[in-house]
């Protein structure tokens, strides 16, 4: 019987997989990791624990507990967090922390600088990306800049993905998904690398070679199986971001299809047919030739609900808090009283794009306990994924189907609120482990062995959360006092 082994590093864990063709899981494991926070609007891995040593343990985990022979895995797939700058050297070892996606922010003053430089609307016409903070390139720039013993030894920079792409194989290999953010330097129009934007910051040959995420990258070599336990020759696949093969395995594969993920930030894809150019929402090139794709992403979510529990209820056990929080939550009414939260804690992503952005809780009297303020950070964070989908009917994109994946379908307070407050209709298959299992979807796909609307038949339908109409006049009345609180506030910072 042939297996598929998927693998995705998130930003607190690595989550993997062995898949039959059938889509059956015959086996699961994962390993917490910390994500390091060394100064305010900072945030990294350790890319050679928290990435391959993660992918060793789970790999290993799952190959000792199920009995799986390593010869019967037909081909793997990787993916991880969004668009990391990781600088490597010759032998393809880390330089320093791997610099994670949106959600670091230490780069503001070289994107303002290389937008001055370029030029806004050029920016966007040749690289689909507007430069934020989930861009790569000012971050290369910033290590340039500020770490430049290091860039001086770097051989190529990396993301989640393509560093665990070359310690399985040796190549160094990205998909075009993942490269979509590496403006200025991924040219959306023609789809290639080039330095014609900005042409003093790095050599292309520092980036890795570009393939459509099912491409076959290589092959285990005989180190890497002895690490992992793998057998050598095995087909590992170019892969993607976590993000992207989140979507797939939910079965978002078609023009007006959205995935809204659920997880340490809401990330929300929708495939388009024709490239969509608004400087709010970020654009890459789908999985496939021919495909396109529009996104947003919040820059807290299931990190805001992480810090609530952490500084708000520290008290309480660990391993009962969160559902506590949920219970207290509960127990407040929709609206939460009045209580309006604005998620900046990390500045904020799609669609403003602001990294100076900071968090409200607005609304308070002595009335509200802590069970009112959770569900406010829930709602929270329902009213700027509204925003969102408001902003995609901006540029004409109106979902055909939302399918919802991630922890959070399970947080039925916060997926609720969304379908309440964004009045959409959402989607959950029976399985919900996301990345992971899309990985080993694409892993199957690359080998030929399913067809892509065999998702439907690995992961099939199985509820949908639909929107409360009584709800909406006071949701749409405390939306408006969500979309006001940001310019109110932005003056102050």
């Amino acid at each position: 019987m042939k297996h598929y082994l998927g693998i995705d590093i998130g930003t607190f864990e690595t989550k993997g997989v062995i898949v039959t063709a059938d889509g059956d899981i015959v086996a699961r494991a994962s390993r917490p990791h910390q994500m390091q926070v060394p100064e305010p609007g900072w945030a990294e891995h350790d890319a050679a624990e928290d990435w391959w040593g993660d992918f060793v343990y789970v790999t290993r985990k799952m190959l000792t507990e199920s009995g799986v022979a390593a010869s019967s895995i037909a081909a793997i797939g990787t993916s991880g967090i969004g668009p990391c700058m990781l600088p490597v050297d010759r032998n393809g070892d880390p330089l320093m922390n791997a610099v994670l996606y949106g959600v670091d922010t230490r780069a503001a003053s070289e994107i303002e600088e290389l937008t001055a430089q370029i030029g806004a609307d050029r920016i966007l016409d040749r690289c689909g990306n507007a430069l934020t903070s989930q861009a790569v390139g000012p971050k290369i720039l910033w290590l340039k800049r500020n770490r430049p013993e290091i860039f001086q030894k770097t051989y190529k920079i990396l993301n989640s993905t393509s560093f665990l792409v070359h310690r399985l194989t040796g190549a160094y290999a990205i998909d075009h998904y993942s490269a979509g953010n590496f403006s200025p330097f991924y040219m959306a129009d023609v789809q290639s690398w080039s330095d014609e934007l900005a042409p003093e910051i790095i050599s292309m040959d520092a980036m890795a070679d570009l393939l459509w995420t099912t491409d076959v990258a290589g092959h285990v070599t005989a180190g890497a199986a002895a690490e992992t336990g793998l057998a050598v020759g095995t087909p590992v696949i170019a892969g993607t971001i976590d993000a992207a093969a989140e979507a797939v395995s939910v079965g978002v594969l078609k023009p007006g299809e959205v995935m809204l993920m659920y997880g340490s930030t809401i990330f929300i894809i929708i495939v388009t047919d024709t490239r969509i150019r608004d400087a709010r929402l970020w654009y890459a090139p789908w999985l496939f030739p021919g495909q396109h794709s529009s996104m947003a992403g919040l820059a807290t979510s299931g990190t805001l609900t992480h810090w609530f529990r952490n500084t708000v209820a520290k008290e309480l056990p660990p391993e009962t808090a969160l559902a506590t929080l949920v219970a207290e939550a509960e127990a407040s009414p929709p609206g939460a009283k009045g209580l309006v939260v604005l998620p900046y804690f990390s500045g904020e992503r799609s669609p403003i794009h602001d990294p100076h952005a900071r968090g409200v809780l607005f609304g308070l009297d002595l009335t509200h306990g802590r069970g009112d303020m959770f569900r406010a950070v829930l709602e929270g964070i329902a009213h700027g994924t509204r925003h969102v989908f408001e902003t995609f009917a901006d540029t004409g994109q109106n979902p055909v189907v939302v399918e919802s994946v991630g922890g959070g379908t399970r947080n039925m307070i916060w997926s609720q609120a969304t379908s309440d407050i964004c009045a959409i209709t959402q989607s959950v298959r029976e399985k919900t482990m996301g990345a992971s299992y899309g990985d080993a979807f694409l892993a199957a796909l690359a080998v030929g062995d399913v067809r892509p609307d065999d998702i439907n038949r690995w992961n099939a339908p199985a509820t949908t959360i639909t929107p409360r109409a009584d709800l909406k006049p006071m949701y749409d009345r405390q939306h408006a006092i969500f979309r006001g609180l940001y310019p109110a506030t932005k003056r102050f910072l």
